[in-house]
């Protein structure tokens, strides 16, 4: 196809359904690689998950009914590898703020800096940073901070699985930190820094993993925009989308009542607080469902529906068993 001008225009993409692990460069933000994506006919998009610019690594991108599923792909842990930086302290905690304080590094040495880097095991909250996406009656802190106006101070609970110095060559090192979602590991860097009495910033970090997405499963921007017809083979089918989720298939009576909202018996392998992506008999998703204790058994609770959401469930809908259970492979 051309234009008027007789330049080539590749056709649009049609919308697809699934999840994208991103191989963010460092420098855009997460929200301009979406929209570099969206140009390609993917006019439905979201992400779990965001990346600074300055960060690398696996971005989350969430294609059409997928990102329906964000609230249930967000919450698995993160792992990240960091560089710092020792002797400054930024507004934004990393290398890319204005400079608000140095102070001599030279008493840290490695095993100061091994223990400081081990004590984020022990921290249950941290202090959200000024410039960050949290908001504050309805408006970021960032907007709030670039404007030269007071932001207020946001604490956060947090859980940090482990973390580990990687290679030391002060005032600079790299380390690996694995953490609950929503972790800012500039705050990490950060009080570190007034630990030591210091000051340290974050000077590089990737992404390695936003579970059950690994680096490795990731694809590059530039590969993904230089070929665009390519996109389609590189998302992960939302039925495939949650591998830590049980696959139930169901008949086309009980497939018609999930459709209505109406709460399915599950079988008798299901536990209460079990979650489970509903299929039909062709294995096209229907909905996202735990399993809730009822009428001495267990029902499938809608938690989201997919591909048109389920009509509000009557009260006493009839309930019907399911047709066959098997475990999701993520294949």
């Amino acid at each position: 196809m051309q234009n008027q001008k007789g330049r080539h225009i590749r056709p649009a993409l049609p919308q697809l359904h699934g999840v994208l692990a991103l191989d963010k460069p460092s420098g855009p933000t997460s929200t301009a690689c979406l929209t570099a994506i969206k140009r390609l006919g993917q006019k439905k998009i979201g992400h779990a998950g965001t990346l600074d610019p300055l960060a690398s690594g696996v971005l989350v991108v969430l294609l059409g009914e997928a990102t329906k599923i964000a609230p249930y792909v967000m919450e698995g842990e993160k792992a990240y590898l960091g560089e710092l930086r020792l002797g400054m302290t930024t507004d934004t905690y990393d290398i890319q703020g204005a400079v608000t304080a140095e102070a001599p590094w030279e008493h840290v040495g490695q095993a100061a800096l091994e223990a400081a880097v081990a004590a984020w095991k022990a921290e249950t909250e941290q202090e959200v940073p000024p410039y960050s996406a949290a908001k504050h009656q309805g408006r970021p802190l960032y907007e709030l901070a670039r404007k030269g106006l007071a932001t207020p101070v946001k604490r956060k609970k947090i859980s940090v699985f482990d973390a580990r110095l990687e290679h030391l060559a002060l005032p600079s090192a790299t380390f690996r930190v694995r953490v609950s979602a929503g972790v800012y590991i500039r705050s990490l860097v950060h009080s570190l820094g007034k630990r030591l009495g210091c000051g340290a910033v974050m000077t590089a970090l990737t992404r390695e993993a936003s579970r059950p997405f690994e680096l490795r499963q990731a694809h590059g921007l530039e590969d993904i925009l230089a070929d665009p017809q390519s996109l389609p083979g590189r998302v992960i089918p939302l039925e495939a989308a949650l591998p830590h989720w049980r696959t139930v298939a169901l008949d086309a009576d009980a497939a018609a009542l999930v459709r209505q909202g109406v709460r399915v018996r599950a079988g008798r392998e299901a536990f209460a607080g079990e979650n489970a992506l509903l299929c039909d008999e062709d294995s096209r998703p229907l909905a996202l469902a735990r399993a809730e204790e009822a009428d001495g058994g267990h029902r499938w609770a809608i938690l989201r529906g997919l591909f048109g959401d389920p009509q509000p469930a009557r009260r006493g809908g009839r309930t019907v068993p399911e047709r066959t259970s098997t475990p999701n492979t993520g294949g």
